[in-house]
């Protein structure tokens, strides 16, 4: 048996009353169990496999998939589950670490960016910005983040930039030329992109941003994943029309 802390990522039912549960775990990385009898509502299972759950669990591993033979729950987290903003925030954060995270590497530091990103975002913190931050580490960590520390070209690290998708990151003044079509970032936001990428998520203060900067770079990010991420995300389908929504 082995206990671990982890976070609820996704659940996918497993024939009439067995769900397949992955987590995010501190000491395991992501991993798959069982979890026998979760489906049915009085089961202790169910309360402790739902989404953004953060708890212990009591893992059994074997040749095949491994279950859980009994959790306890830290944080329910349930602000998340009760706001239909955070919860698709949350939900795109959970499937972009599901895909772009291979099983049974442990990262504790990633752990912890997702457990205080969840927890922020539950106590309220602005869950646009929380998950650009979480985006670019996630980016970092599969191997495809952008050159946000200076001029790709010419290693300037003094502005103004423009943000390149061919190149991949940002072009100072001299080098825009490089290409045409680059996105021009107003002051504050190469800055910002450094800090997000950078700073630990725990040390996040108050960071307010305008909200043609945070769709500018909302842009950025989405063309950006889809030209170098791969993978299909399909909770940021309901993003985008929660953000027809906002407007």
């Amino acid at each position: 048996m082995d206990k671990v802390e982890g976070l609820v990522i996704r659940t996918n039912n497993y024939g009439e009353t067995h769900k397949i549960v992955t987590m995010m775990t501190r000491e395991k990385g992501k991993i798959g169990v069982m979890a026998r009898g979760a489906k049915k509502p009085k089961s202790r299972m169910s309360s402790i496999t739902q989404p953004f759950i953060h708890g212990t669990f009591l893992i059994q591993s074997g040749s095949g998939l491994a279950s859980m033979s009994q959790g306890e729950m830290i944080s329910s987290l349930r602000s998340i589950r009760e706001d239909i903003v955070k919860t698709a925030y949350a939900s795109y954060i959970a499937e972009l670490t599901d895909k772009l995270i291979d099983e049974k590497q442990p990262d504790p530091f990633l752990f912890e960016q997702l457990l205080q990103t969840f927890l922020w975002m539950n106590e309220g913190k602005d869950p646009n910005i929380l998950t650009l931050m979480y985006e670019l580490k996630m980016y970092r960590k599969a191997g495809f983040a952008p050159v946000v520390d200076h001029c790709l070209h010419c290693g300037n690290p003094e502005g103004p930039f423009s943000f390149s998708m061919v190149e991949g990151g940002l072009l100072c003044y001299r080098c825009k030329h490089r290409d045409p079509e680059a996105y021009g970032l107003p002051d504050p936001l190469p800055k910002l992109l450094r800090v997000f990428l950078h700073m630990d998520v725990k040390r996040l203060g108050q960071i307010t941003m305008k909200d043609e900067n945070k769709q500018l770079l909302r842009k950025i990010m989405d063309e950006y994943y889809e030209r170098y991420g791969g993978y299909f995300i399909k909770s940021k389908k309901f993003l985008k029309q929660l953000d027809l929504f906002s407007d």
